[in-house]
């Protein structure tokens, strides 16, 4: 059993058990279907809708080459520059040449996760570069030198005051302050980064191929702030994120909204070409998109193929039941929940990271609630041929099935054998695989085929 796998088992067994983590995620996720809910009622063919943005993303990745050079020619043309990024190391490279460039000593940025995949923040301290998450959940998260907890909510797991004791002792501030008086002390450091920042750092929810722009959605007015005070605005976006035209964008951001947050539309909706114009007063002097792989490509394989679909709106995470009951942070990866366990192997490692695409139910709820369709619990089921098929499963798994296969095969195993044979049998071979919270397997005193005997003497 690999490490990753150990710790895994590790965290889910204590998180599982942890009542004040499941009472607070189960609080927040309430809140969440409540408000999806009722988000969804603004859609009077909300199936129609779904199938739509699927067989858009379909055509976008499909023809993925053709659409990031198509971007980059029209970004490029608008003043900005495009630099592609095969590997996290790639992306970081540049990122250091920027910083060297313009001499940077502070960088602000919004919420992206391909930041945190990167881990980006670690890399500019090696630098001396003062790194400020702007986005108040990623805020409180790097105060507590945590990463993110989920996709969309990074914060999801701490109580009011949790966060209230954290800037107690983090920025000396009164105990048991209320969350407006929490956001207002958060909201005085913020801007005092903002106007002080050399550089914005952003993801990018879309990559617009036809019209080379990036599009972001928020909430809190972060991302403006990140892209117009700074002189120089550096996008990170994954390649997946593209899509074929700007008037998808009206498709694909309430779409995002709703089954993110809940919302009609969020707050802020923000399309960018490139630097600012002769003439114009806001938006940074200089502008780079790096677009990022990082294994990306290797997702195109046709059973995982629909992964690159999806537009991160966490709705899969708060369906699942694993991820209810163990949380974000088990998994140990940048992605959790049902997406994460079908992309991680790919973007990693099978080997090192295959485990968790059996840390799922295959319930198939996480497909239900994608709003773009994408048959994730079935891609959890490839995920583990897979992982089997290219010889990562532990020995003495395999040597249990093999067993259990010829035992289960055997008419005359299954007749003659007695149940409590069968039953040491089974449960000393699959104990370790079946968990010790669950109840041993227990075969029937009388076979199948003694009780049709019974029943039929004649």
């Amino acid at each position: 059993m690999s490490n990753l796998k150990t710790t895994f088992l590790e965290k889910s067994e204590t998180k599982v058990f942890d009542d004040k983590h499941r009472r607070t995620i189960a609080f927040n996720i309430d809140k969440y279907n409540t408000a999806v809910v009722n988000g969804k009622l603004q859609y009077s063919h909300l199936d129609y809708a779904r199938k739509k943005a699927k067989n858009l993303k379909w055509k976008a990745i499909e023809s993925l080459d053709k659409n990031l050079e198509a971007f980059e020619k029209k970004f490029t043309e608008h003043g900005g520059k495009v630099i592609w990024a095969e590997n996290t190391d790639d992306a970081l490279r540049a990122i250091a040449d920027i910083v060297d460039k313009v001499k940077a000593k502070t960088v602000v940025k919004s919420k992206s996760m391909v930041t945190e995949e990167l881990h980006l923040n670690a890399f500019l301290e090696k630098l001396g570069v003062s790194s400020v998450e702007t986005d108040l959940g990623e805020y409180i998260q790097q105060l507590d030198g945590e990463p993110p907890y989920h996709i969309v909510t990074p914060a999801m797991h701490k109580s009011k005051e949790d966060i209230a004791e954290l800037f107690t002792k983090k920025l000396g501030t009164p105990p048991n302050l209320s969350p407006k008086e929490l956001t207002l002390i958060a909201r005085e450091k913020l801007r005092e980064a903002f106007l002080n920042a050399d550089i914005g750092i952003t993801g990018a929810n879309f990559i617009v191929a036809d019209s080379g722009a990036i599009a972001l959605t928020e909430n809190e007015g972060n991302v403006r702030l990140t892209t117009s005070l700074p002189k120089v605005h550096i996008a990170i976006v994954g390649i997946e994120k593209v899509i074929p035209s700007l008037k998808d964008l009206a498709h694909f951001w309430p779409l995002l909204s709703t089954f993110g947050t809940g919302q009609k539309l969020t707050v802020y909706n923000s399309i960018f070409f490139g630097p600012k114009s002769a003439g114009e007063s806001d938006g940074p002097e200089e502008m780079y998109v790096i677009l990022l792989d990082n294994g990306r490509t290797r997702l195109l394989r046709k059973e995982v193929r629909e992964s690159m679909y999806c537009i991160r709106c966490g709705s899969c995470l708060n369906a699942c039941p694993v991820y209810k009951n163990i949380g974000g942070h088990t998994y140990g990866t940048t992605y959790s929940g049902p997406i994460g366990a079908v992309i991680t192997p790919h973007l990693k490692s099978m080997s090192e990271f295959g485990h968790l695409s059996f840390a799922s139910s295959l319930c198939g709820n996480c497909t239900e609630v994608c709003p773009v369709k994408i048959n994730i619990h079935e891609m959890l089921l490839e995920n583990r041929a897979i992982f089997v098929d290219e010889g990562n499963a532990d020995m003495k798994e395999k040597l249990s099935w093999k067993l259990f296969k010829i035992g289960t095969s055997s008419k005359m195993f299954l007749d003659i054998a007695p149940s409590s044979i069968k039953n040491k049998v089974f449960n000393k071979f699959f104990e370790p695989l079946w968990g010790s919270h669950r109840a041993p397997l227990s075969f029937p005193k009388k076979s199948f085929a003694k009780l049709w005997k019974e029943q039929h003497k004649s």
